[in-house]
């Protein structure tokens, strides 16, 4: 179960590919119509995911038109999550694991800010825009600091802030977000090719809306002062990655049940939910003996106290899994796997991508004496779960849509009632 469950997981990652994402016909029209007649093309943005959306543009404007549109351009990833680009420059401007702006991030925010300046009106400007994009273009307001920003992130993240939270003071700390990269570009035309990793697709949220101002019809459809039309379109989403996931599960022989899952609540919360679903799950396949299966997505919050250890929003909820489980059932029952894995590769500031619980792994943390309710209690998820073999590791994707959860349970049950 623990195979299929990574299967189903690495479905819903491949599935929200930017390369795979990008060559539709409903992108490929969308460009098209964009660049009819136009002289110049400028490629820009940022995210974890940025760099295959470049090179996604690039297939679909073909040899010819990278050539005959001077196509250039920048983009900015964090490290790890480059890749070649034939005409746009793929910079990493963070560490990897570290969701915080850096100086290099503002060189190369000013650079962008530049280069989509010097447009002129026949110009067409093609932005790049995908989850972890807050952190990688900035450009801090007249009296703000970097390490203001940096500052007031970190305390709010510790807090437990949601992503709109944070984005929501990003946006007031900044001159390219909240639709300041927009403002700043002479293009005719500016196409901002979105791949989301926020619950509900908020534009405004979305790396803390570059090219989206707060009063914008929520179609994302607007002109500039300086006259630059603007239009998005989202090219994927976490509902995108979970469909995936469902289609695998399937394919495996599991029956997708509806569960009502929080998307976006502390990891306790979710946790809570995910293992209550969960052991409702096993007592139907226990009378009926057919394999189930949850999948949901969102994005837990930490609260993260002063003296914390090593882990993430993922490995917190599903450390938290096992610890309500086993208060619920008294046991961790065989037949039952949970994971929530993050679609980037990345849980908090750790090598891990998530974490997954089974029969195995609960038996060896119990075998070894670890404390789960003193991990949980300081954010320590990451040493426990490395020392039981419930780590999940991806490496950086190249995308991100936010979190995948998963449950399976199979009719293999000795403790449930």
């Amino acid at each position: 179960m623990t195979a299929d469950a990574r299967l189903i997981w690495t479905a819903a990652i491949d599935a929200v590919r930017p390369e795979r994402l990008l060559a539709t016909s409903t992108v490929e029209s969308r460009i098209r119509n964009a660049i009819d007649g136009c002289d110049r093309i400028a490629v820009i943005g940022a995210g974890k995911a940025a760099a295959g959306m470049a090179a996604g543009v690039e297939t679909l404007l073909g040899t010819e038109s990278l050539s005959r549109h001077r196509v250039s351009g920048l983009v900015s990833v964090p490290e790890g999550c480059g890749r070649r680009v034939e005409c746009v420059e793929v910079r990493a401007t963070r560490p990897a694991g570290v969701n915080l702006p850096t100086p290099a991030v503002v060189r190369a925010t000013e650079e962008i800010v530049r280069l989509v300046s010097s447009l002129t009106p026949r110009d067409v400007a093609i932005a790049v825009i995908t989850g972890g994009g807050s952190a990688l273009l900035a450009a801090p307001r007249p009296g703000v600091s970097l390490e203001d920003k940096i500052a007031a992130t970190r305390r709010l993240s510790e807090a437990g802030a949601t992503i709109a939270e944070l984005n929501a003071a990003r946006r007031r700390m900044s001159l390219v977000k909240g639709g300041g990269l927009a403002r700043a570009c002479r293009a005719g035309r500016l196409v901002v090719l979105v791949l989301s990793d926020v619950i509900g697709n908020d534009l405004e949220v979305i790396a803390s809306g570059p090219c989206m101002p707060a009063e914008t019809a929520t179609n994302g459809s607007w002109t500039t002062p300086h006259g630059c039309r603007v239009e998005h379109l989202i090219v994927g989403d976490n509902a995108t990655a979970i469909s995936a996931a469902e289609a695998e599960a399937r394919r495996l022989g599991y029956e997708i049940v509806p569960a009502t899952i929080l998307a976006e609540a502390t990891a306790e919360a979710v946790a809570a939910s995910l293992a209550d679903a969960a052991l409702a799950a096993l007592v139907a396949t226990r009378r009926d003996g057919r394999p189930r299966a949850i999948v949901s997505g969102g994005e837990a919050t930490v609260r993260v106290p002063h003296d914390h250890g090593q882990g993430g929003r993922n490995q917190q909820t599903v450390l938290a899994a096992i610890d309500h489980v086993r208060q619920t059932a008294g046991t961790w029952p065989d037949g039952l796997v949970i994971a929530s894995v993050g679609t980037d590769g990345e849980d908090g500031p750790t090598d891990a991508a998530g974490a997954v619980a089974d029969a195995a792994i609960v038996a060896a943390i119990d075998a070894r004496g670890l404390d789960v309710a003193e991990a949980l209690t300081r954010c320590d998820a990451y040493p426990l779960l490395a020392a039981s073999g419930g780590l999940i590791h991806t490496g950086p994707t190249g995308t991100n849509v936010a979190d995948v959860r998963l449950v399976l349970v199979s009719a293999s049950i000795s403790h449930v009632t």
